[in-house]
């Protein structure tokens, strides 16, 4: 499958199969994230890998808007550096990484923003210095994902030279 077409069908998806995920498809997941950029190459975002099924259950009790993250195979805690500039763009640098890579191998992923920070931070050690930004679980789907992504035109999104401005690509 081509980028283009990982792009065009990735869908997020909060049902997940039984079917366990492989070390490998884990490894290359992270190993995804790794490769993001970041300003200044700084690398400073960090990754908790969540996969036991009780640490899956704790973490949807400390979600306010991802209860579903309990029946995901794994799940990763996305960090980064509060203090860096565009510390949140690099989060979703490494996010998007993941979750391409993961479509590619036939895993779907969903994303969460509303948890409990502070039990968040004790139950898994997360030092103050790291912002916590996003969690994301993992899994192969639990049905056939059906229907095409609805977006917007893409001119109703993208302008030329000016806000407003109707595009015309030369």
């Amino acid at each position: 499958m081509s980028i283009s077409d990982i792009i065009r069908t990735k869908r997020d998806v909060r049902e997940f199969s039984d079917r366990p995920v492989s070390r490998e498809d884990k490894l290359a997941i992270l190993e995804a994230a790794r490769m993001a950029g970041s300003g200044l190459n700084s690398q400073h975002w960090r990754f908790i890998l969540i996969d036991d099924k009780s640490e899956l259950e704790t973490l949807a009790r400390l979600s306010t808007t991802g209860d579903w993250i309990a029946g995901a195979n794994f799940a990763v805690i996305i960090l980064t550096e509060k203090n860096r500039p565009y510390h949140a763009l690099d989060a979703g640098r490494a996010l998007t990484n993941m979750q391409l890579e993961a479509w590619s191998r036939g895993i779907v992923s969903c994303i969460y923003t509303g948890f409990k920070e502070a039990e968040m931070r004790k139950r898994y050690n997360i030092p103050d210095k790291y912002s916590i930004d996003v969690v994301v679980g993992f899994g192969y789907p639990d049905k056939k994902i059906l229907g095409k992504k609805r977006r917007k035109p893409l001119e109703e999104l993208a302008y030329s030279n000016k806000f407003g401005q109707p595009l015309n690509i030369k």
